[in-house]
């Protein structure tokens, strides 16, 4: 008797694993978000590490399982699990002065994991730089819809209110970089992370080599 595994159990070790890497970034995203959040920034905004690991996640697991992570982190906080900046939770995040930045969150990380999917199989320094480049389009997406929702909550000039913003770029750029940097480095010590199989079991690659 052949002890090969059937189509079944491999979609199922697939979505397994898959299930396994969403709930692992979730939980580094909340970890960034409330270990190092500093109580100050443009109209309370605090300076925190969760959009490194946002790009992180967006840049290892790629585009769909990236944008799932993210959104299974707001779900789980918007439940009530103290794990947003500063420790807060709740819906309350979401309507107030981070709320622009927190719905940017999901579809920053998919931005960066199409970018990776486009980089997948190629040397550390080009996974890198696509990454990076990738990651500039997502931090350009957080930085207005986060200071357009500064400036529906707080009645402040929109357009002053980007100014303002702006402090924090300079050090989401270094963020970004960083993560660019691990992800190149995770997916040359496993080049598989990004390959998907079909529903007979055979290996597809959804990116170009």
């Amino acid at each position: 008797m052949s002890n090969a595994a059937t189509p079944t159990s491999r979609r199922s070790s697939t979505t397994t694993t898959d299930l396994a890497l969403i709930a692992t970034f979730a939980a580094l995203i909340a970890v960034c978000a409330v270990s190092a959040s500093l109580p100050f920034g443009v109209n309370g905004v605090p300076v925190t590490l969760q959009l490194f690991g946002i790009f992180l996640a967006g840049a290892v697991l790629g585009a769909k399982r990236g944008f799932l992570s993210v959104l299974l982190y707001l779900v789980v906080g918007a439940a009530g699990l103290p794990i947003f900046a500063g420790g807060t939770s709740g819906i309350a995040p979401f309507t107030g002065v981070t709320g622009g930045y927190l719905l940017a969150f999901p579809f920053a990380a998919a931005i960066v994991g199409l970018a990776v999917e486009q980089a997948h199989r190629r040397n550390v320094v080009v996974t890198a730089g696509i990454v990076v480049a990738g990651g500039v389009v997502a931090e350009l997406l957080v930085w207005l819809v986060g200071a357009t929702g500064i400036s529906l909550y707080a009645d402040t000039p929109l357009l002053s209110t980007i100014k303002a913003s702006f402090a924090y770029v300079p050090a989401d750029l270094v963020k970004l970089a960083i993560a660019a940097v691990v992800a190149a480095s995770v997916h040359r010590a496993f080049p598989a992370l990004l390959t998907h199989r079909d529903q007979h079991g055979v290996s597809k690659q959804g990116v170009s080599n």
